[in-house]
């Protein structure tokens, strides 16, 4: 935390918005002044300006508890695709299209379908190209869903994927396999990468998805001072990625402790539910700006998430960034010339 990632309070200056009117607004798209996110609760939502309306609902009823998650669905990355419409990412049921005006929902691929001799485990973020023939997604794991993302954590499993999703032949085709927890995805300029953030390992790596070096893949940054999660192309050219945790360094980290004891990690999963340990992760808050080349430009902090917590992805548009987030009840607005 030393250099461009030297600890400041700029992201304290953000204001909250809807405070407990929507919970976990995880990623945001925006279609002029029109904002749009998916919720904790399995929704779609519209916002414009003071108002919030309900645009469509993925799965099915019961929503709002952990345990129906799974089939209300938990609407995570979301993208405007080149036609107008929104393309969802749902961690348990897939990828959808979904009309901005009239709220009608089609599904693009369902996680019932075997790709690649496995199933879609947690469907994460998505990107898409410009002429809107590939959507580029990510689906965490195999093995764990969304609601056991911490075992996902502790455990490091090597069995996320990034897949691409062929809009006019409907195939789906796996481009890359073995990530550890990837997570948030973009699009370089060219198209003929993406930027995916492996949020175990504090580093985002450049997947090759076309041209001379497709299926190939480097690292664009890795030794994050925290854990990675959407990522988000800023104004001047570069890349917003946020992070709810930070690594202690120099300090005790409990994740390098557990990871040498697989034992305790069991002891500790049997005794502790998700939400309690998530408590015991110390909360903090920061966006990052990074140009190519992996170079940190600027970085934005609020240390113990005061007030912006739990932060998932940071989306710019005129002159502010949104801060989404994985569970907190509100979404924050932070001016841009302020910091």
């Amino acid at each position: 935390m030393t250099g461009c990632y030297e600890p400041n309070l700029k992201l304290r200056q953000a204001e909250r918005l809807f405070e407990d009117l929507l919970i976990g607004p995880e990623s945001l798209a925006n279609i002029g002044d029109v904002l749009y996110t998916g919720t904790a609760d399995g929704k779609i939502v519209k916002i414009e300006g003071r108002s919030i309306h309900v645009l469509a609902t993925l799965g099915k009823p019961p929503c709002g508890s952990g345990e129906h998650e799974h089939t209300c669905g938990r609407p995570l990355g979301i993208r405007v695709g080149p036609n107008g419409t929104l393309l969802v990412a749902d961690a348990y049921l897939g990828l959808f299209e979904v009309n901005p005006v009239t709220g009608e929902v089609k599904s693009l691929v369902s996680t019932g379908k075997m790709i690649g001799g496995r199933r879609l485990g947690f469907v994460n973020d998505l990107d898409v190209t410009q002429d809107g023939k590939k959507v580029y997604f990510t689906d965490s794991s195999s093995r764990w869903q969304r609601r056991d993302f911490m075992h996902l954590i502790m455990e490091a499993t090597a069995d996320g994927r990034v897949l691409e999703y062929d809009t006019e032949s409907k195939e789906v085709t796996v481009m890359m396999e073995n990530l550890r927890f990837p997570n948030g995805i973009q699009l370089f300029p060219d198209e003929e990468s993406v930027l995916v953030a492996e949020t175990t390992m504090a580093r985002i790596r450049r997947v090759h998805v076309s041209g001379l070096n497709k299926g190939g893949m480097d690292t664009f940054i890795d030794n994050l001072p925290g854990f990675p999660d959407n990522i988000r192309r800023s104004s001047s050219g570069g890349y917003w990625v946020a992070m709810s945790a930070v690594r202690p360094s120099p300090g005790f980290s409990m994740l390098d402790f557990l990871s040498q004891r697989p034992w305790l990690k069991k002891l500790i999963f049997k005794l502790f539910s998700q939400d309690t340990l998530l408590k015991f992760v110390p909360r903090y808050s920061l966006v990052v700006e990074l140009q190519d080349g992996g170079i940190c430009v600027r970085s934005l902090h609020d240390p113990h998430g005061m007030v912006a917590a739990y932060i998932s992805e940071a989306h710019e548009y005129n002159g502010h960034l949104y801060l989404g987030s994985f569970r907190s009840p509100y979404l924050c607005k932070l001016d841009l010339s302020k910091v």
